[in-house]
């Protein structure tokens, strides 16, 4: 059995963190789906950063919404959409298979707006609206400003991938945000099955406390914040709040790994894989992390039972986990924004060459 094949045999789903117009016309993208397992994806500013930038792929594209009066964060969102709908499209016989349960693509809303509630729900709308895919989650930050924007959008039948995860805490947070929303679409006599999933970021928290950790610890980090996340997310869906909205027709937020990737050399490239092969989840990982694991015939599932032990251990070595999430979460406000204007001034410079020739 094929490793990729072998996550969903224990229970998880695995997603490609990938979505470039090249990847979808090369048929590759179908050929995940069909040899490697692939049943979702997600997508991030850096990767169409990358792509428009590198390749000549959006070249035409962007020409010809140029003509339309067409720039900025609406030329941007016009590709975003029309890959997303062809992946979408592509996922969508996984998504009727599973009863909506797998088969998801991921769009996110501006990161300029993470602090912003009230323009990240109105975002949230248009853009799903837009898109006219059942199969497509809209991502939106679990920052504070965020969590009632998760909660509204839910209510309004929006699905929504939670990013910016970094603590059980923060799980926690967001999903009792998607909790409310669903609890008030059953008072409202709305159906309560609306989609979302809650990405809690693995590998950054390695790469915070790379200098800081002893040796004997390096990155058990990011697994074990992971292992208690996971632990809160097994008894939330236990409770008898749960148990109650289940009742009524609605299914679980499930659990996401993402940042996947193995950041340490001297680490496996499938790290984060094998620690977190556990049902009722999903990874969603980079096409260079997919295909490592396509290289390995087996891999061995190494998550701590007690990750509250190496969590000790840390504090033991001086590391605040707490303040560690607190610093990883503001870092990762600034990076995604500067990744959206990164992004923004690529477009802006794509359309002038495009323009001058």
């Amino acid at each position: 059995m094929k490793a990729t094949q072998k996550l969903h045999e224990i229970g998880q789903s695995l997603w490609l963190d990938n979505i470039t117009r090249c990847l979808l016309s090369s048929g590759t993208l179908q050929r995940y789906i069909e040899e490697l397992s692939i049943t979702g994806l997600t997508s991030n500013p850096t990767i169409y950063d990358h792509a428009i930038k590198n390749s000549h792929d959006y070249d035409d594209a962007i020409s010809e919404k140029m003509k339309e009066g067409k720039s900025g964060e609406a030329l941007f969102f016009e590709l975003a959409i029309e890959d997303l709908q062809r992946a979408a499209d592509l996922f969508r016989p996984i998504y009727d298979r599973t009863n909506g349960v797998d088969g998801w693509v991921s769009l996110e809303v501006s990161p300029l707006l993470a602090r912003n509630t009230a323009d990240t729900l109105a975002a949230a709308k248009a853009l799903h609206a837009g898109a006219g895919r059942p199969n497509l989650f809209i991502k939106i930050p679990g920052t504070s400003e965020g969590l009632p924007a998760i909660e509204e959008a839910i209510f309004a039948g929006v699905p929504v991938n939670v990013t910016l995860l970094f603590s059980g805490e923060q799980y926690i947070a967001a999903a009792e945000a998607y909790l409310r929303g669903i609890e008030r679409r059953i008072s409202a006599g709305l159906n309560p099955d609306v989609g979302s999933v809650a990405s809690l970021f693995v590998s950054r928290w390695d790469v915070a406390v790379a200098d800081k950790a002893p040796e004997a610890l390096r990155n058990k980090l990011g697994i074990a914040i992971a292992g208690e996340a996971y632990e809160r997310y097994r008894a939330l869906l236990d409770s008898r709040r749960w148990q109650r909205i289940l009742n009524e027709g609605t299914r679980p937020q499930r659990l996401l790994w993402a940042s996947t990737g193995t950041k340490d050399p001297k680490a496996s490239d499938i790290l984060y894989v094998e620690a977190l092969a556990l049902p009722s989840t999903i990874n969603t990982m980079p096409e260079a992390t997919l295909k490592a694991l396509s290289a390995h015939g087996e891999f061995g599932e190494v998550l701590p039972s007690n990750p509250g032990e190496i969590l000790a251990e840390f504090a033991k070595a001086g590391i605040d986990k707490d303040a560690v999430a607190a610093q990883l979460l503001g870092e990762g406000v600034v990076s995604f924004a500067k990744s959206w204007k990164d992004l923004l001034d690529c477009i802006a410079s794509k359309s002038q060459i495009l323009k001058a020739a």
